[in-house]
């Protein structure tokens, strides 16, 4: 049997995910025995064991970790296909059908170009309606898998391009935002092992997949928080050259040296046919 339904994938996934039963039957809102026989059923029909069962709990085969793989991106494509269904045909929007397109950006990046495309597709015949979704650290990777996104603003090195189909708009340098009382906030460079050693001034750290990394700086949330304890003297931030856009008067940037370039580009999913989307492309890429 070459065919899974999106049921079997969720109860897999749940079970794949928690590595434990009674958890994953919890989360899905059913009880245990039959959510068991479902992943027992699941493994006779495919012919492997997806799952090894123990005194210990639960961990994964080798092909339980291909179908968790798979079947993420099986169930972020189904999901996709569901919202972008329904927001081509309107639903929840008044006045029924209309052409519209959600974009993906990072809070506060890359804003004068954001400003210039939005502008100048706006002016062409026909434009579709563009709502900008602001998202936190790498979260515009995850919006266009599951449909929340059509396209999306992403930056190199800090976004993955795998899977999508994306044209290079911009790149640009970083900088360090500091204080603007901090002694190093005069300075007129620095460099990436100076921003990293600072002890009163620990790099403000971003969820990745749902986790912090490790560190000293604080958990961040969102921009006005960051920008608030950088004000304050309680953290610090590197971001792309265009974030001096958003910063306050208590903020200082100083150009790191040798950090890498961050390139902008424009992403999309590689099967869309929206003809809206190739025409706000079209206008990026001429910008």
């Amino acid at each position: 049997m070459d065919t899974l339904e999106t049921r079997e994938l969720r109860y897999f996934m749940a079970v794949a995910e928690e590595l434990h039963f009674g958890r994953a039957a919890e989360r899905l809102g059913m009880a245990q025995p039959p959510l068991s026989r479902a992943i027992q059923q699941l493994e006779r029909r495919l012919g492997v064991s997806l799952l090894e069962r123990n005194r210990r709990g639960v961990c994964l085969t080798g092909a339980g970790e291909v179908l968790l793989h798979e079947g993420r991106a099986a169930l972020d494509a189904t999901t996709a296909a569901a919202r972008r269904t329904r927001r081509a045909g309107g639903v929840g929007r008044p006045g029924g059908p209309r052409n519209r397109l959600m974009l993906a950006v990072k809070a506060a990046a890359s804003h004068e170009l954001l400003q210039k495309l939005l502008d100048a597709y706006a002016a062409e015949p026909d434009a579709a309606e563009i709502e900008v979704l602001p998202s936190g650290m790498c979260e515009q990777e995850e919006m266009l898998r599951d449909g929340r996104a059509d396209v999306a603003l992403m930056h190199t090195p800090f976004n993955s391009l795998a899977g999508f189909d994306s044209e290079e708009l911009m790149a640009e340098g970083q900088i360090a935002v500091l204080p603007a009382g901090h002694p190093l906030a005069a300075r007129e460079a620095l460099s990436l092992a100076d921003v990293g050693d600072i002890p009163d001034l620990p790099l403000a750290r971003w969820p990745r997949h749902g986790t912090y990394p490790p560190g000293p700086g604080p958990e961040i949330h969102d921009q006005t928080q960051l920008a608030q304890l950088i004000a304050l003297g309680r953290t610090m931030a590197v971001f792309p050259d265009s974030a001096r856009a958003w910063l306050w008067a208590e903020h200082a940037a100083v150009p790191l040296t040798d950090a890498s370039p961050v390139v902008t580009h424009i992403a999309w999913p590689p099967h869309s046919r929206s003809l809206a989307l190739a025409g706000l492309i079209r206008t990026a890429t001429r910008l």
